[in-house]
């Protein structure tokens, strides 16, 4: 049975000597929600690019949604996994919102009627259906990212990856966001530094240091560990009761 990631020694160095991962190991099953958390230059982001062949790792194995990387065909490989970058003006540039979402389903052939339903889906999960006809550089940052998103779940994959998905917005628009993942099912990998977000959206938790995994457990198990948070260069905002933070 195949899983939704499964990483095994997986090595990377960029071409100025910097390592990006260290023998990373990593198994993630079908249906989980996982937090990726680190410090800056942890090797998240280097994690992220590689689910979908953005970058090629140097040695070690990775299989994603069912697909070898390096191995099987980018094109199915991209299609199965949707990656979100934390700038949605990275992935939006068609002159309408209902023209970005149809991007995708339309270079995959699909017919028209199919493109149109799969557009309308999208958006009505990130609540833009309203917005389907308005250019998106008139929308807000957290209306632009819930338009990203839909983008991609116009795709149909079985994992969304998302890269600091709150960041730069008002707690309003923030929770607006925490509200609309939390509805999507779909497997879920998210790199944050927002550590209650984290908490919100997330059972499970991985501490990436120095391109390895240090820590693997329930979020709220890590989050609650200060040591552990303190010797990564992370922590919880002041007054952040985890205790109080109710759990599905």
């Amino acid at each position: 049975m195949s899983c939704a990631i499964h990483a095994r020694d997986l090595r990377f160095s960029y071409p100025n000597g910097v390592t990006g991962l260290d023998g990373l190991d990593l198994h993630i099953t079908h249906g989980e929600r996982v937090a990726v958390l680190g410090p800056n230059g942890a090797g998240k982001t280097t994690l992220m690019l590689h689910l979908n062949a953005l970058l090629e790792a140097k040695s070690g194995e990775l299989e994603v949604a069912g697909l070898r990387v390096g191995h099987d065909d980018v094109r199915d490989l991209r299609a199965r996994v949707g990656l979100i970058f934390q700038d949605p003006d990275d992935q939006l540039f068609m002159p309408t919102v209902r023209e970005d979402v149809a991007f995708g389903p339309l270079n995959l052939g699909l017919a028209k009627p199919e493109v149109e339903d799969r557009v309308k889906t999208a958006l009505a999960a990130v609540r833009m259906g309203e917005h389907a006809d308005r250019a998106p550089h008139q929308l807000s940052l957290g209306q632009r990212r819930r338009v990203a998103i839909a983008t991609v779940l116009a795709m149909d994959p079985s994992l969304l990856v998302l890269d600091e998905p709150s960041a730069n917005l008002d707690p309003r628009t923030r929770r607006e966001l925490i509200e609309t993942l939390d509805r999507i099912e779909r497997t879920l990998l998210i790199v944050t530094h927002d550590l209650p977000l984290a908490a919100a959206l997330c059972e499970r938790a991985v501490l990436l240091s120095a391109g390895k995994i240090v820590a693997d457990g329930p979020t709220l198990e890590l989050l609650a560990d200060e040591q552990l948070l303190a010797a990564h260069d992370l922590e919880l905002p002041d007054g952040f009761d985890l205790r109080l933070l109710s759990r599905r």
